[in-house]
């Protein structure tokens, strides 16, 4: 069982550094050299955790548990100006630290960190695991697996200027922003997650998320294998380029699969999306100043340029939203066209308003050799 959990045997487990409930996962981070493993024992740890090095963190999946911290905790260098730091719960001061619980670290900031305040941000933001590099000098080779972080005001896990993180077999639920979520980072691994009933994303890919600017290159990220449920969107690709999202399976959502591109250059694309099951995301979400109602939504490229969606399986979505049906190219807010996308050998049936739908004033789409009952303008099946 070990084994396929993918944390260590005893014996590899003893050459780096071992959590046990009641301890700090923090502390294990803080006092780990580059390159060691550490290995978080079953049990529930309140606690937020800061990452600024390369280690491997590895859990028991469902037996390890991140949970918020049930004690407020005070910012130890200053933030930005007008950097806004989520309060502590109301009546959380001085609060109990339940048995066998690590009491949450003031997690120390980084080399670098205190100048930008970004990693000591996201700490105390309600985050349950922060990666964080800087633009001069991005962490490379971090590995998370096999551990929950449950209940987070925002994000379940976060990472920026990141190289080559990877995050598996991790559950990310009930966070009040994204489940797994990074921008400003290269070459991540995200693979076999269950990411549900998060608030927005279970799985959200970016290039920033504080300012507009055109897509970034993720030199070749990966989203693979993971089961997304409950959330607003299973998984949103936002102003990148250059990475594929297959095997995945997205269900009960308000939406399975978004691209979001918009004016800037280089435009948001250059991916591919395939042999992804996107079936029956027919929760209604509530409209926001971005976005109309979401409800029954397959796949959503907006903004979006030469992605190939290729080999899909995208079943039942249903609703009444101007973003509802199966695989939907849409116009974009900001004016950004779809332009040179491949709609191709797609399963696509049981979608409502259309299976198939291409708005908008871009060119050079072609939907090729896709299997399914209707399409708006219509000929497309």
């Amino acid at each position: 069982m070990a084994a396929g959990l993918g944390v260590l045997t005893p014996s590899a487990a003893a050459a780096g550094r071992r959590v046990l409930p009641g301890d700090s996962i923090q502390e294990a981070v803080n006092f780990a050299r580059p390159g060691d493993i550490i290995t978080v024992m079953p049990g529930t740890y309140y606690e937020n955790v800061l990452i600024t090095k390369r280690v491997t963190l590895r859990g028991y999946g469902a037996r390890t548990v991140i949970k918020p911290p049930v004690t407020a905790t005070t910012p130890v260098n200053p933030v930005n100006p007008g950097t806004p730091v989520a309060p502590p719960e109301p009546g959380a001061t001085g609060a109990p630290v339940p048995p066998g619980a690590a009491a949450a670290p003031v997690a120390p900031a980084a080399p670098g960190a205190a100048a930008n305040g970004r990693a000591l941000t996201c700490s105390q933001a309600d985050t349950g695991i922060c990666v964080m590099g800087t633009a001069e000098q991005p962490v490379v080779g971090v590995d998370i697996r096999s551990l929950t972080v449950s209940g987070f005001k925002r994000n379940g896990i976060w990472a920026s200027h990141t190289d080559r993180l990877s995050v598996q077999r991790v559950i990310a639920e009930k966070n009040g922003t994204w489940g797994i979520a990074q921008e400003r980072s290269t070459r991540g691994l995200f693979r076999d997650n269950t990411a549900r009933d998060n608030a927005e994303s279970g799985l959200f890919i970016a290039n920033t998320v504080d300012r507009e600017g055109g897509a970034t290159d993720t030199l070749g990220a990966v989203v693979r294998r993971n089961t997304l449920t409950g959330n607003r969107i299973g998984v949103t690709v936002r102003r990148v380029r250059n990475l594929a999202v297959y095997g995945n399976t997205a269900t009960g959502n308000c939406g399975g699969i978004f691209v979001v591109g918009d004016e800037g250059e280089p435009g948001a694309g250059d991916m591919t999306i395939r042999n992804n099951r996107i079936h029956e995301n027919n929760k209604f979400c509530k409209g926001n100043s971005r976005l109309p109602d979401i409800q029954g939504v397959g796949i959503v490229l907006t903004g979006a340029e030469e992605t190939v969606v290729r080999a899909n399986s995208i079943r039942g979505n249903v609703g009444a939203s101007p973003l509802s049906g199966g695989i939907l190219l849409f116009k974009s807010f900001v004016g950004a066209t779809n332009t040179d996308n491949v709609i191709q050998d797609n399963e696509v049936r049981d979608n409502k308003p259309a299976d198939l739908a291409n708005q908008g004033t871009g060119s050079g789409n072609r939907f090729l050799n896709n299997r399914c009952e209707s399409s708006v303008p219509a000929g497309m099946c």
